[in-house]
């Protein structure tokens, strides 16, 4: 959903392939002589300079095909610097950003986890689990970025226009029916999930047809939650991580989501604020342009840039604290070791410039606050209902 995710690259520019230096070195104003051009790891060669080199420009086989291929990886998982495509399923892919996919799928695993019934020698529970990762991943993160794309195509004319609805690749009409059947097809697949499980209360339905309004009243108007940096990026960060873990969680407990549990998911949606407002800073020129009020563009980038670290260290500090006073200390502490890691980064990579360095620090602390929303599932499910 949005522009945010877990280290998604959908939020994460990717720098096209830079061409290497041609192996040869420039011959210099030589005419008619000959002269040795010699390049490390090779044996010296002759040629003949016959007047003025120019600098080689062009890249060798292998660079472009490299360069190929890292274009249309880029394309099909919705990253910055794709090329435009004009294959048309190629398009949708792009569209869904199967790369957002990620944290979603992560999420469900930990719901499983967390729910304390579920069995992983169990080829029916391995395949309900496979199940709720496709209606999390692929049709309802899907669903929630084509939508977002949709009525965002105004904002990534500016900030993004390479993007599949502002370049042309893909007409209206074929985006929205691409938005209808993949929402249906995920509350059709939650539904199912509840027949299968049993389920006397269609806990799985519910969570589904709660995300699906939440991305709703995110992207589109009058709501359009993302024009308020406090509730949209809250919006996002209960996306991303509670609603993929209840959804794994009501799954397999009989009893779905406890509240308490749900409120405990609800402050880690809190530290994903915080991990929402960096993939901000990238587009302040567009959101100001557009009205769009983001926090660094309503506080600046040093206020912004200390509310993003305070919510993502102080929630995550309250669970730990939560899971101590339930008596789990070695899983809190086991959540403080990942916390500290993440910090450290803060101050090396972000805190100094959050412009230029907001990938390099989601790429390095992202994977500590991943695990970490692990580690609190797996504290759940030895603890069981809190």
């Amino acid at each position: 959903m949005g522009r945010a995710a877990f280290c998604s690259p959908a939020t994460v520019p990717w720098r096209p392939a830079l061409a290497s230096r041609s192996p040869w070195r420039c011959a210099g104003r030589v005419t008619g002589r000959w002269r040795r051009a010699r390049t490390a790891g090779r044996p010296a060669t002759v040629r003949m300079a016959t007047g003025p080199e120019e600098p080689p420009t062009s890249t060798t086989p292998s660079e472009a095909q490299r360069g190929a291929r890292d274009e249309s990886l880029r394309q099909l998982l919705g990253m910055r610097g794709a090329r435009v495509e004009k294959n048309v399923w190629k398009v949708r892919l792009q569209l869904m950003k199967p790369v957002t996919w990620i944290p979603l799928v992560w999420g469900v695993v930990c719901g499983a986890f967390a729910s304390g019934a579920y069995q992983w020698n169990d080829p029916s529970d391995i395949v309900r689990l496979l199940l709720c990762m496709v209606l999390s991943g692929p049709l309802l993160a899907g669903y929630t970025q084509t939508l977002n794309d949709w009525y965002d195509k105004d904002i990534d004319a500016v900030n993004e226009p390479y993007r599949p609805i502002p370049s042309g690749a893909i007409g209206e009409g074929q985006v929205v029916a691409q938005i209808l059947v993949l929402l249906f097809a995920g509350l059709g697949l939650a539904y199912g999930l509840d027949v299968w499980q049993g389920h006397s209360v269609p806990y799985v339905l519910s969570v589904a047809a709660l995300g699906s309004f939440l991305a709703y009243i995110y992207s589109a108007p009058p709501l359009k939650l993302k024009q308020n940096g406090w509730l949209g990026n809250y919006a996002l960060g209960a996306s991303y991580i509670s609603l993929p873990w209840w959804a794994g969680q009501a799954l397999f407990a009989d009893h779905g989501v406890d509240w308490k549990t749900a409120v405990l998911t609800l402050f880690y949606s809190l530290a994903g604020l915080g991990i929402a407002i960096i993939n901000d800073f990238k587009s302040i020129e567009g959101d100001r342009q557009l009205g769009l009020a983001s926090l660094p563009v309503v506080y600046g980038v040093d206020r912004a840039k200390w509310i993003c670290v305070g919510m993502i260290d102080t929630f995550q500090l309250l669970v730990a604290a939560i899971l101590a006073g339930i008596g789990e200390q070695k899983y809190a502490a086991a959540l403080l070791g990942l916390i500290l890691p993440q910090v450290y980064l803060q101050w090396k990579f972000f805190l100094p410039d959050p412009m230029k360095n907001d990938v390099k620090y989601q790429a390095a602390a992202q994977p500590f606050l991943v695990l970490g929303i692990l580690v609190t599932a797996l504290a759940v499910g030895h603890h069981g209902p809190l």
